[in-house]
């Protein structure tokens, strides 16, 4: 057993383990409950577990635990709430950015981070920024969309 003390969205846990090589995704979907970040292909292709580890977007299926230890980790659960949703969520709402959704959660922590370092990001920026995260429905022309109205509404004063 190992114990391991990190940040997961602004809150301190201490997560124990029988296995130090346990994956990120896995502590945080079966131990912390946190089941916004998804489980794709598990061999760190599609982004659909992407999560912010100190800021920068990573992808967790394939993160070991004690790689981990002591940052600062966001998953889609630390951005907003239903009745709060940060300015990505409302303006993927706004432009109905997703099909099935499945791929949304990596995509939306991948766009923070973007927005958290570049207010104004051009299509080809947002389009880069994107690059590690497939969405297999073809919502793509609505997920840029929502991005760049997300950067006007975050530039205009929204709450983060």
């Amino acid at each position: 057993m190992a114990a391991f003390d990190l940040t997961v969205n602004e809150r301190a846990v201490r997560v124990t383990v029988a296995n130090e090589e346990t994956s990120l995704l896995a502590v945080l979907r079966d131990t912390l409950g946190l089941v916004g970040t998804r489980f794709g292909c598990g061999l760190e292709q599609c982004g659909c577990c992407m999560v912010l580890i100190d800021g920068r977007p990573e992808k967790s299926c394939g993160k070991q635990l004690s790689t981990v230890a002591g940052k600062a980790i966001t998953t889609i659960e630390g951005l907003g709430t239903p009745d709060r949703p940060h300015p990505l969520q409302q303006a993927f709402l706004d432009e109905q950015a997703g099909q099935c959704g499945y791929c949304l959660s990596g995509i939306l922590v991948s766009a923070k981070a973007l927005l958290d370092r570049n207010s104004a990001p051009s299509r080809a920026e947002i389009a880069e920024a994107l690059d590690d995260n497939i969405c297999r429905c073809g919502s793509h022309v609505r997920i840029l969309r929502a991005v760049e109205h997300a950067a006007r509404l975050l530039r205009e004063g929204a709450a983060r």
